[in-house]
């Protein structure tokens, strides 16, 4: 295999690929990046046990300059390679791979050496029969995914809670994710269709995903038996597999009754939540309380370790009765960012009962909810 190609456009692709790799493997060889040359251009592959990425750099990308002088394929260990090649002195660098698992790296002055592994080796990314088919505004997705992944356990000993809900049903895609504290749910119109799926994509997974999708127009979304495939636009393709198992009804946990509600700007609370949390985080409980009525609402914190915060919120509109709870700052928080500078209305049932937040323009169709902290 012998290529050269420019620096900048190699780096790009790299650190696509690089999202799936792990230096902690069972399988050493997954710990590099495979690079297939052929007559359509260059592939670069990662995988770990979750997720796999494929991009390629095509011979006719006029950025990339990639020129053919050999085909080929080899493994090389894919952090070493990425600080060599960022390293670089000149616009493009050549790769040789003529004999053996060698490669010979040059720009300009520079030249490395480093020894990779059989591609034959590496493991094929899966075969998969495509049973569900749709495609979606990356913005719109970028947009599900941070709004719901939030939520997602990070407690694997309840693995199916990792992962975000897809429901995909007559047109509608709803994503739902709770760790048993808290419960994200968004729900988006993409129009007419017979696609039908029930899925459960790991927040990891989808964590990375997200962080792809930027300048990418449209998302071609395929559902198989065991894996989601992602493919996002002509030359990336993004794997994960899905988890098994049957996820909670989220609708049994979203209360239907409020007996208390406050309208208010998200980002106005957002700021009022963290003055008060940098007491909190210094406490020994990071708890704070909300104590909302008709004629003055606040949010305080009070740690004796510390000291204490009170500060005055003011909501566009408050109804129903007087109601002091407590919650994690942190999880409220999240909740808020989610919404941005929108307003939103939050309802309340009882001190002990969940809360929810959602957009005053739209009251159904994205849902956060958080678990008060029981104090005593």
């Amino acid at each position: 295999m012998q290529f050269t190609i420019n620096r900048s456009e190699f780096i790009k692709a790299m650190n696509h690929v690089s999202r799936a790799i792990s230096s902690r493997t069972s399988m050493p060889i997954l710990t590099g990046v495979k690079l297939e040359l052929d007559e359509t251009g260059l592939t670069l592959t990662g995988s770990n046990t979750d997720i796999s990425i494929e991009t390629k750099i095509p011979f006719s990308d006029d950025q990339a300059q990639l020129t053919e002088t050999q085909p080929g394929s080899l493994v090389l260990p894919a952090a070493f390679f990425s600080n060599i090649v960022k390293r670089l002195p000149g616009e493009t660098f050549t790769l040789i791979n003529t004999d053996g698992l060698q490669a010979k790296i040059t720009s300009e002055s520079a030249e490395f050496d480093i020894n990779g592994q059989d591609a034959q080796s590496y493991p094929h990314l899966p075969e998969i029969e495509v049973t569900n088919h749709l495609v979606l505004p990356a913005e719109t997705l970028t947009e599900v995914i941070s709004q719901t992944v939030i939520a997602v356990s990070k407690q694997l000993s309840q693995p199916i809670l990792t992962g975000v809900h897809f429901i995909i049903t007559g047109g509608n895609l709803t994503a739902v994710a709770t760790d048993r504290h808290r419960l994200a749910q968004r729900t988006v119109t993409f129009g007419e269709s017979d696609v039908n799926a029930d899925i459960i994509v790991p927040g990891p997974s989808l964590t990375q995903l997200q962080a792809m999708l930027d300048g990418v127009e449209t998302v071609d979304v395929r559902v198989a038996e065991n894996q989601v495939i992602f493919q996002l636009g002509e030359n990336t393709v993004f794997y994960s597999r899905l988890l098994e198992g049957n996820y909670p009804d989220a609708s049994r946990l979203i209360p239907t009754e409020k007996r208390t509600t406050l309208t208010i700007n998200a980002r106005d609370l957002l700021q009022t939540i963290e003055r008060a949390a940098l007491l909190s985080h210094e406490g020994r409980s990071n708890v704070i309380q909300f104590m909302v009525s008709d004629s003055r609402s606040t949010i305080s914190s009070n740690s004796p370790e510390v000291g204490r915060v009170e500060e005055e919120i003011f909501a566009a509109q408050t109804s129903g009765d007087e109601l002091t709870i407590s919650f994690n700052p942190d999880y409220m928080r999240e909740a808020l960012k989610s919404f941005g500078d929108e307003e939103i209305q939050i309802g309340f049932k009882t001190p002990l009962d969940p809360f929810t937040l959602v957009p005053t323009n739209n009251e159904t169709n994205f849902i956060q909810l958080i678990t008060p902290v029981r104090t005593y």
